[in-house]
Parts: structure tokens; sequence; C-alpha cells
């Protein structure tokens, strides 16, 4: 892959990954045993342009193209695979707002979001809405020159630390049409949260619900037009599943080359486990499906560069096949370690608990299957 990189993205992916041994990867368990998020870290990456990736540059963005932004994403999950998923959903918000944010707007949010000094977190799910988005229920309610919102928001990464919630509310008729994408600040009065999650993985985020008790916001913080909200939230989908299947090879991959080392090591009957044929034809299938789903992630990510019309199916089959296969993946390394991979210190069992959610989230994987099945019949 190299060969066919740019000068400027080999020396993008070298600094990432010259982060990634510094900043992440080294602590990667700590954290997810002590469910600390990485603050300090988290500025690291912003003043290296990471906390906007796509966003333009008066604002502090780093400009990059959606093929760039995979590349980056796969190295940073490569040393923290829960990281680096927040920091693709911080980006989808910061990117949000530069994308259908008027100049007010973008000159008041984006310069603390792209060098992370302020963190950003998006808030469409709810107790009752996950795949069904247009359902939501929370609401927003116009007074005067302001929204008043009320509503819960459910599984919301960086809930609680992040300054900025890009809220999804109701303002209007039920289904996709009534619903508009707002702007809160963290210190809105009426801005609350429930306790952190205790979650399978992803420990090293916090998440939380987001609770909305008459909150007044400006009408200016709303994004685009009235009723734009659910085009807006599904429109930063495509990039987000590219991303998460990014991390999802990045984790996986780790996960190979750790098992490849132990392998060699780790003897058996008197002979290494590498001499062991099923041992090498389970080795053989981890990096053949991990080389299929990056080739898939990359045609995403230049289909959403090209503004393919066929973006969010190839969106939708990467984001698919990537995360299954990462997680098939780690789950091999996991098991080719044997007890010693289901021990917290070699760090596989940890790849393998962050993976499995990302079979979930941004889409289910069977939501995948019905984007890319109602495109092929034409629906």
């Amino acid at each position: 892959m190299a060969n066919a990189l740019t000068e400027d993205q080999i020396a993008i992916v070298d600094a990432v990954r010259e982060f990634t041994a510094a900043e992440l990867a080294p602590f990667a368990n700590e954290r997810d045993q002590l469910k600390q998020f990485p603050i300090e870290a988290l500025e690291h990456a912003g003043r290296l342009g990471l906390g906007g990736i796509y966003v333009r540059d008066d604002v502090g963005g780093s400009e990059l193209g959606r093929f760039t932004a995979a590349l980056v994403f796969e190295e940073l999950a490569r040393g923290d695979t829960t990281i680096a998923a927040y920091l693709s959903i911080h980006n989808m918000v910061a990117w949000m707002i530069d994308r259908y944010g008027d100049d007010a707007q973008r000159e008041q949010w984006l310069p603390s979001l792209t060098t992370l000094v302020d963190r950003g977190s998006y808030c469409l799910t709810e107790p009752s809405a996950g795949s069904d988005a247009a359902a939501i229920t929370t609401t927003a309610r116009r007074d005067g020159d302001e929204y008043v919102l009320n509503g819960v928001k459910q599984f919301i990464s960086g809930a609680g630390s992040s300054a900025v919630y890009l809220v999804f509310a109701r303002t209007g008729e039920p289904g996709s049409r009534g619903i508009s994408a707002i702007i809160v600040p963290a210190a809105a009065p009426g801005l609350s949260f429930g306790p952190d999650e205790k979650k399978m993985g992803w420990n090293a985020q916090p998440t939380r619900q987001v609770v909305l008790e008459d909150v007044r916001v400006p009408v200016g913080n709303r994004l685009g037009a009235e009723g734009d909200g659910f085009a807006i939230a599904m429109s930063g989908l495509d990039g987000g599943r590219v991303n998460i299947a990014a991390c999802s090879i990045g984790g996986a991959q780790w996960a190979l080359d750790q098992t490849l080392r132990y392998v060699k090591e780790r003897e058996t009957f008197g002979h290494p486990l590498s001499d062991h044929q099923s041992v090498v034809f389970t080795l053989a299938d981890m990096a053949t499906d991990l080389h299929a789903a990056r080739l898939l992630v990359h045609d995403a990510a230049e289909a959403i560069d090209a503004k393919s019309p066929d973006a969010t199916s190839r969106c939708a089959m990467a984001k698919r096949f990537a995360t299954d296969a990462a997680f098939t993946a780690a789950n091999s390394a996991l098991q080719l370690h044997g007890g010693y991979g289901y021990l917290s210190e070699y760090g596989i069992e940890r790849v393998v608990r962050d993976l499995r959610v990302h079979q979930i989230l941004e889409g289910t994987n069977e939501i995948m299957r019905m984007i890319v099945g109602r495109r092929l019949l034409g629906r």
C-alpha cells in the first residue's frame, strides 16, 4: 500500500504512527481497566490536526480526504481502538458543523473543536429509537428567538466530558422531515448526564445518557433549516461507517501482529505453534480477510471523496464486511493465544471486547445489509 500513497499521505501516517506508539499503545490496557479517558493525549492529537481531520483549514482543520482519514483511523486503532473510535465520532460532529454551519457558527465552535481543547458528542440515538432514527421523540419547541429542548439521548460517547453536543430533535411533524440539528453547549442550564454506562468494551471513553430538561439555546444554534436535521444526521454516517470499519481493521491487525510473534515463540509438543498446519491456515484466513476488508474500506472512502452516487451502498458494504472480519480475526487471535489470550495483560481480550460493538454502532450490520440489498433492488 505504501507504494500507492503520496508523500504527504506517507508523512501523515508516519506522524500518526509515532503518536500512537507514544501516547496510545503503551497505556491502552491500563486505560481500559481504570476506565480512564485520556484528555491530555487527545489534546496532543489535536495539536497534530486530528480534531478536524476533514474540516476546512480556515478554522484549524486539516482538510484531508476520506481515504487519507481511513489510513489515519486504522493507525490510531492499532494503539487503542476505543480512542480511535471516539476520535471518529468527534470528527463527525466537527465535520457537520463545518459542512452545514454558517460562517458565524463555524467561527464560534470549530477552532476549539479542531484542537480538541473542546470535544464534541453526536446525540441521535434515544432509549426507544436506535436503528429507526426517524422515530426520535426529543423535542425542540420554538419560543421566540430560542429553542426549548426536552428529551433523553442514549449511548452518547464523550457525554459529560464534551463541550459541544450536536442534538437531533423534533421541531415539526412526525417522521424524518420534522427533525432539526441543534448545537447545545455543555454549560446550558437543564443539560445533565446519566451515570457512566457499564459496558463490555470501549471502557476508555465515557458513554452516558444526555438528559435535556427545558434546555434553552438560541435559534442561531440550529444547523441548516428546520427539518434538515435527519438529512444532516444521515450525511455523516457514510464517513462514520468507513471510519469505524478502519478502526476495526486497525485493532484486528494489531491482534494479528501480536499473534504472529506469539506462535513463533510458543512451543507445543516440541514444536513452535507456527509449525502446526491448522495454525498456519488460521493466520492465512485472518490476513486474507483483513486485506479484503482494507480494500473495501479504501474503495468506500474513495467513493465518498469522489461523491459517487453509490457511495452509501459501498460504505455499508465496507462497514459490514470489515467489522465482521475484524471481530472474527481478533477472536481467532485470542484462540491462538490459548489461556494467555484470556488474560488482560496481553491486550487481546480487550481488542475482542472493543471490536464487538463496531458491529452495532453507526447502523447495525443488519441495517447495512438492508442498505445494500435495497439498492440492488432499486428501492
